[in-house]
């Protein structure tokens, strides 16, 4: 069990122990940029979520830190309610969201893009915002006080078994685990992406925007 798992499973306990005792420390603010934006930072509306961004450190398909080490989730304020109720769908059972990406600037897409060219697994950038570049879609998975639950592939997996509704090669725990996570963000009116279980977006994800000059931190 790795660091990480322990510290998440460390502070799931200390919830469920004492929750009247517990409280998330402030959120700062976000930059002026991010506000004009209309971005939020994702513990205003979950205050319990875990925060595990994969493009801020080394352990994601590219290989490198595509985020400074500070980077913070971001969302936008049109997206911040559903993912409040997805969370609150999830809390009764002892889980909390576990958030892999969120916002995500157009020059970090264009350089996943040129790292894996293939609009499959990694969007095309365009002269546009859709989707992660407009603050509209999440890449979550789901822990309890053990750790991460088992959803049969780990965050970024260019698989079959990656598809949201894959059966081939991913157990009936697994399935059912994703079938949890999907019902909760639906509660939420947020749909997974059939390509991918962990990728959730709002109805207009796929609406061209200007692109955002925004820093994630």
């Amino acid at each position: 069990m790795g660091v990480r798992v322990l510290v998440v499973a460390a502070t799931l306990c200390a919830i469920c122990a004492a929750p009247a005792a517990f409280a998330a420390p402030p959120t700062p603010p976000v930059s002026d940029a991010a506000r004009a934006a209309g971005l939020v930072d994702v513990r205003t509306v979950v205050p319990d979520a875990i925060i595990d961004l994969r493009y801020a450190t080394p352990n994601n398909f590219v290989g490198a830190p595509m985020y400074p080490a500070d980077a913070r989730c971001l969302v936008h304020e049109s997206m911040a309610q559903g993912l409040a109720t997805a969370a609150a769908a999830l809390r009764p059972r002892g889980e909390v969201l576990v958030f892999w990406d969120c916002y995500r600037p157009h020059d970090v897409q264009v350089r996943l893009f040129n790292a894996l060219p293939n609009p499959n697994w990694v969007a095309r950038p365009g002269p546009y915002a859709r989707s992660h570049e407009a603050g509209r879609s999440v890449d979550v998975t789901v822990a309890n006080a053990d750790g991460p639950i088992d959803m049969g592939t780990d965050f970024d997996d260019f698989t079959p078994r990656a598809l949201a509704f894959a059966t081939e090669g991913v157990s009936p725990a697994a399935q059912a685990n994703r079938a949890i996570l999907r019902d909760a963000m639906k509660a939420g009116g947020l749909k997974v992406y059939d390509g991918e279980w962990w990728h959730f977006d709002t109805s207009d994800a796929d609406q061209n925007r200007p692109i955002l000059n925004v820093g994630v931190n």
